[in-house]
């Protein structure tokens, strides 16, 4: 079992790089070949996924169970 701290900071590191990584990933989409509405639905699909992904690292590693 790991620690409050430690998965704190292993949570937040990996949040932080997934959040970056898909971030960066609909920038590249929307603004190449796509275009802003090409690259819209992929968009709406990385706002939903960020979303999930904070929820649960809300879940796992800040919410006191």
């Amino acid at each position: 079992m790991m620690s409050y701290r430690a998965k704190l900071v292993v949570g937040l590191l990996g949040t932080a790089l997934m959040v970056i990584f898909v971030v960066g990933l609909a920038h590249s989409i929307s603004t190449g070949f796509a275009g802003v509405i090409g690259g819209l639905p992929f968009t709406l699909i990385v706002m939903a996924v960020l979303a999930m992904a904070l929820y649960d690292f809300w879940d796992e590693c800040l919410r006191r169970k």
